[in-house]
C-alpha cells in the first residue's frame, strides 16, 4: 500500500519561509517521480513542483520559480519543497502526490494515482 504523509506546514509573514517534507512508503521511490500540488478554496488545483528521484530532473510552475526549491532523499524516501520569499497567493493546502506520469520539460500529469492528507500553508498580509 502506498502512502504519502506531509508536514511543515504553518503560518507565515509574508517574505517567510517554510520547508514541507513528504515521506513515501510502500513505493519504488528511487524509480518514481513526486509532485506537490495546492488547492486554496475557491480556486483550481494547481501544479507547483515535481522532482523525478530517478534521474533528479525538476520542474516548478511559473508562480513559485525562483522561490521554491524541490529536493529528495532517497535513503530517507522523503522529498522536501523549501518554500522562500511567500506570498499571501501562495496560501493552500500543499499536497505530495505521485503523477501518473513526468517529463521535466512539460511537467507532471493533472492526475495522480497516490497522494496525501495535505498540510496548510498560510501566508499573513
Amino acid at each position: 500500500e502506498v502512502q504519502l504523509v506531509e508536514s511543515g506546514g504553518g503560518l507565515v509573514q509574508t517574505g517567510g519561509s517554510l520547508r514541507l517534507s513528504c515521506v513515501v512508503s510502500g513505493f519504488r521511490f528511487d524509480k518514481g517521480a513526486i509532485g506537490w500540488f495546492r488547492q486554496a478554496p475557491g480556486k483550481e488545483r494547481e501544479g507547483v513542483s515535481c522532482i523525478s528521484n530517478s534521474d533528479g530532473s525538476t520542474w516548478y510552475a511559473d508562480s513559485v520559480q525562483g522561490r521554491f526549491t524541490i529536493s529528495s532523499d532517497n535513503a530517507k524516501n522523503t522529498v522536501y519543497l523549501q518554500m522562500n520569499s511567500l506570498e499571501p497567493e501562495d496560501t493552500a493546502v500543499y499536497y505530495c502526490g505521485i503523477p501518473t506520469w513526468f517529463t521535466a520539460l512539460v511537467g507532471p500529469s493533472k492526475e495522480y494515482d497516490d497522494w496525501g492528507q495535505g498540510t496548510q500553508v498560510t501566508v499573513s498580509s
